[in-house]
């Protein structure tokens, strides 16, 4: 796999023509939404070329491919562009049939669509505690609110009586969900875990995938990043 690393900016020239055999990604090294898409390239073992993208200062290259210029974009080599991390995963597991992450039983897809569908209101918690924290709000209604979602989450586990949201191996639904609990210890929201034994029991299996071991950073990394991105001047190519 190529990776660039260090991020494209305004004024970079663009990269030349997808390699044969190959599938590009446009990420950012620190995005959970593009974390999703490099956790699915990984565990299905797709060739595949990352070309990371300053999301503040973006390329016009970039924004003509995807106009949106958001970050997971896949590009293939006959020009075709997918985004949108639910999609662009989605799309991998269509393309690249073996290793399926995504159940082939109908009502099983469902449910787990359904499920990232309830895990999407969850998401944005994790933005808004810090930042209250930040500007010195009083953020424990917040917290509640994240608890009992994640209770909700503990729940599907419980009735499910299987280690992982979609069975008892990980799925494409483990790994859409898995970016933001990795981020909890830097957030500081891992005490919103506790009483939660099987959400936690869970997070720890994740944490000894292969695939996840493979795209992941410290907490510290992810700290240090973090500060630049909550100082305004985010630093896309920290640690390189």
């Amino acid at each position: 796999m190529a990776t660039t690393q260090k991020s494209f900016a305004k004024g970079s020239s663009a990269p030349g023509p997808v390699p044969k055999g190959q599938i590009r990604l446009f990420s950012m090294r620190f995005c959970p939404f593009a974390q999703r898409t490099r956790l699915v390239l990984h565990a299905k073992g797709i060739k595949h070329e990352t070309v990371n993208i300053n999301l503040k200062d973006k390329p016009d290259w970039f924004l003509e491919k995807n106009p949106l210029g958001l970050v997971p974009t896949l590009e293939t080599v006959n020009g075709q562009v997918i985004y949108e991390s639910p999609i662009t995963c989605e799309y991998l597991d269509e393309v690249y049939a073996e290793k399926k992450l995504l159940p082939s039983d109908p009502f099983e897809k469902a449910q787990q669509k359904m499920l990232l569908e309830h895990f999407s209101k969850v998401t944005p918690y994790f933005y808004k505690i810090p930042m209250g924290k930040k500007n010195g709000e009083d953020v424990s209604g917040l917290e509640a609110e994240l608890k009992e979602k994640l209770s909700k989450l503990n729940e599907v586990l419980v009735n499910k009586k299987t280690k992982f949201f979609g069975g008892d191996s990980v799925t494409m639904i483990d790994y859409m969900m898995w970016p933001w609990f990795e981020r909890m210890e830097m957030m500081e929201l891992k005490h919103c875990l506790e009483g939660r034994a099987e959400l936690k029991k869970w997070v720890e299996l994740m944490l000894q995938d292969p695939t996840v071991k493979a795209n992941m950073f410290s907490t510290d990394t992810y700290k240090a990043f973090y500060k630049t991105y909550m100082d305004g001047k985010p630093d896309y190519d920290y640690g390189l």
